[in-house]
């Protein structure tokens, strides 16, 4: 049941409080009032956790040490959570510029306050609050998950988390490999009223087609050969919590019939058994396959999509939502050096280079490279060319500068040569082929850059194509 909002008064008229308070119970709001500022205070440090709102006027003739703004100045200090909005009836600009610098929400003048402004001013304060309220309350839950994000695309996504999270509609999680879809998952159950039951997880290609209905249903002893005792299946595991089926776009096409009926009816059979049994569960699932495309070729139930798919959940890839990079990586060095005792630091060219790149296995394949880094390098500060010593063979050439072995066959001339075109080999790439920006990074002149990509026989067009 929500909470009903209060509202602390304090002003020096006991009338004009009356008045007040008649105009916000007929809101279905509540009211505390009080006449004196320092009694406002000492009622706020036992009550503060109880009201919604501190509606304060400026002036006081019943205290000659305190005034309205030393109240907004001592409040918003000691319970910053707490909005104010103040009220006089002597209202100069002066004064609600001062407000408004203290931390006060809004300032409104007594000659213009009907009941009309009151209500509206009070509402969209607290529907505003509300917002605030819940949209902390929105990242606690994901980032309790381990989604990091705060790009407008994740905050989309976190939205649909927390509406999805609190019905019992299915949720189809779609999204490339690595992006976070089993995240989201955990993030829609302990948003849910389902969250102090368990979310079980389905593996999908990794049940063996044989025993797929006895993984899932159960079975009865003596329901196949090596079924020696009764077994209870994933559906009842998952009662009164969530089921989450995992790469659902790998079922086979000849064993997803067997689903049709347990979701819609939430009824299902042990094998062996002619017995039906409910389940209260809700089912969650996630795939990088594209289901419609599936489906025109045959290859997924039109009957199955559509009960799996009562509302969709689709995770951008993180080329789509770069300027979470940063934000992921503070988080796992942060991890490391907690854990390990160290005092790691990735550099500010080393994160523009990894915020630049097209991440396949996005999220997945980040971590990993920022783990590994992390671990393998030696010195405390993480720079560019360390990040390409750990990244993986099919990342592209440039990771050859990190493999790269100078050798006693060659010259010492060759080797430098053969490091400086790889070094530069793997600026271009970074940069996309603009030879600017790479000359910039390389802290060498436009001409020497050319110079160099001449000698060395590099086509800047292989590194734009990319």
């Amino acid at each position: 049941m929500a909470t009903i909002p209060k509202i602390l008064l304090v002003d020096d008229n006991p009338d004009f409080c009356g008045t007040l308070a008649d105009i916000i119970h007929a809101l279905g709001w509540q009211t505390d009032i009080i006449n004196v500022p320092e009694d406002a205070l000492a009622f706020l440090e036992s009550h503060h956790a109880s009201i919604s709102l501190l509606l304060l006027d400026i002036e006081f003739t019943t205290s000659q040490q305190m005034s309205g703004m030393d109240v907004l100045a001592i409040a918003r200090r000691t319970y910053p959570a707490l909005p104010v909005i103040m009220i006089s009836g002597k209202g100069t600009i002066e004064n609600a510029v001062k407000a408004t610098k203290l931390g006060a929400v809004n300032f409104i003048e007594k000659s213009v306050l009907s009941a009309e402004k009151l209500k509206e001013v009070l509402t969209s304060t607290l529907l505003r609050i509300t917002a605030q309220h819940d949209n902390s309350e929105m990242m606690r839950i994901i980032e309790g998950q381990g989604i990091t994000g705060k790009s407008k695309a994740m905050m989309a996504v976190a939205d649909k988390i927390m509406r999805y999270g609190r019905t019992d509609l299915n949720v189809l999680i779609t999204g490339e490999t690595g992006s976070g879809k089993k995240l989201v998952a955990q993030a829609l159950h302990a948003a849910s009223r389902r969250n102090k039951y368990s979310l079980v997880t389905v593996d999908i290609p990794n049940i063996p087609r044989e025993l797929f209905q006895s993984e899932l249903f159960g079975h009865v002893k003596g329901a196949f050969s090596g079924a020696l005792e009764n077994k209870k299946g994933m559906f009842h595991q998952a009662n009164k919590g969530t089921l989450f089926l995992d790469e659902i776009g790998d079922l086979p096409s000849d064993l997803q019939a067997n689903l049709l009926l347990p979701i819609e009816e939430r009824i299902i059979r042990k094998v062996g058994s002619v017995e039906p049994e409910a389940v209260d569960l809700r089912l969650v699932s996630a795939t990088d396959k594209d289901l419609i495309a599936a489906m025109k070729e045959g290859k997924f139930r039109e009957q199955l999509y559509h009960r799996l798919r009562e509302c969709e959940i689709h995770l951008p890839p993180l080329r789509e939502r770069r300027e979470d990079i940063p934000f992921i990586i503070e988080k796992y060095v942060q991890k490391h050096n907690s854990t390990m005792q160290e005092n790691k630091v990735i550099s500010t060219s080393a994160i523009d280079y990894l915020q630049e790149r097209e991440w396949a296995g996005n999220v997945r394949e980040l971590v990993s490279t920022i783990r590994l880094a992390l671990q393998t390098t030696q010195a405390d500060h993480i720079e560019v060319v360390d990040l390409h010593r750990t990244m993986s063979p099919n990342s592209y050439q440039e990771n050859a500068v990190g493999q790269f072995n100078f050798s006693t066959d060659r010259s010492l001339r060759d080797d430098i040569a053969r490091a400086d075109q790889m070094k530069i080999e793997a600026t271009l790439e970074r940069c996309k082929g603009n030879v600017s920006k790479a000359a910039a990074i390389l802290s060498i002149s436009r001409e020497t850059l050319h110079n160099k990509i001449r000698r060395y026989g590099i086509n800047t067009h292989d590194f734009r194509a990319k």
